[in-house]
């Protein structure tokens, strides 16, 4: 009896799922998995051929339990010959970090619409470039505080175009909308706690559960990738105003709590640390006024009149 029980909903599940993904849905899938596998079957031969890829910015920024240093590393190496292209051409970094900004500008109106592949795709490209404007300035030798400043300005604005998107097109569904602004919040904290570390000379530890913008861009356009696969098998029948896409939920929530909790971690080593350099400034306050007055007190008694001594008289 059971056996026949879920023959039946086995046989239902596959009808549901061959009606609801289209001709478009499977390309789409097949291409999903396909290029990944492609990247990392090519990053294997190397491995084999060469060893692992070393960069240095990956070497100081690290890994985390979301985002491996091997896949970050691999990253890096694939996006090498698309930098070398870039130089060739002689692209600016500037170019292509405004070039990175208009990617992020059309996801997040893709969002708005409820386009989540494309606003996947869109912000695939914004993520490459924001890579790869560093990568051509290293290349060509043009780094600059100024190119680090612009850079960090923009990948803001992008981060915010993405999640704004969402938030516009939740914007009648108040939990996923507050969702969407706990995540916007923890993603701009994170920011801020780092730079206002780095203001005050603070080397932060490394964390366990970091959620920093690379982190950030892998999760959340994962999350935007995947939601067209779900949206015809979960989203058949409509609960809400708008298709919700249950992977884009999960990559938000993942990134509202981590990203919150990463923000606070932060600025707690940061506080910790200076509360020891004003403690540590004090004291050294403190012992070079006490050498000073141990100074004017051995002059004084030098200089002071000695009466009524044997040697005075």
């Amino acid at each position: 009896m059971q056996s026949s029980a879920v023959l039946p909903t086995l046989a239902s599940i596959t009808t549901n799922l061959a009606t609801g993904w289209s001709g478009a849905n499977v390309a789409y899938i097949i291409l999903l998995i396909t290029l990944p596998l492609l990247l990392v079957a090519a990053y294997s031969i190397r491995i084999l051929l060469k060893g692992r890829a070393h960069f240095d910015r990956v070497d100081r920024q690290g890994g985390s339990r979301f985002l491996g240093k091997g896949l970050m590393e691999m990253g890096y190496w694939a996006m090498q010959p698309l930098g070398k292209l870039l130089v060739f051409f002689q692209v600016t970094p500037n170019q292509i970090s405004w070039t990175s900004l208009l990617f992020g500008f059309l996801a997040g109106t893709c969002l708005v619409f409820g386009h989540y592949g494309s606003a996947a795709a869109m912000m695939t490209v914004a993520a490459l470039l924001d890579s790869l404007d560093g990568m051509v300035a290293r290349m060509r030798g043009m780094t600059t505080q100024a190119g680090e400043v612009l850079d960090s300005a923009l990948d803001r604005y992008v981060e915010f175009f993405f999640l704004g998107g969402l938030a516009i097109h939740y914007r009648e569904i108040l939990p996923l909308l507050i969702l969407t602004l706990i995540a916007l919040l923890g993603s701009f904290m994170v920011s801020y706690s780092s730079l206002y570390a780095r203001s005050k000379q603070v080397k932060i530890p490394p964390l366990r559960w970091s959620m920093k913008r690379p982190e950030r861009l892998v999760y959340l356009t994962v999350g935007a990738a995947l939601s067209p696969v779900t949206i015809p098998w979960l989203e058949k029948i409509r609960e809400f105003p708008v298709a919700i896409g249950h992977p884009m939920i999960i990559a938000l929530g993942i990134v509202a709590v981590f990203a919150n909790s990463c923000a606070i971690e932060q600025l707690w080593y940061t506080m910790k640390a200076t509360l020891a350099q004003e403690a540590e400034e004090k004291r050294r306050k403190l012992a070079q006024e006490k050498e000073l007055l141990g100074d004017d007190e051995l002059l004084t008694h030098r200089e002071a009149p000695n009466h009524g001594g044997p040697l005075g008289r």
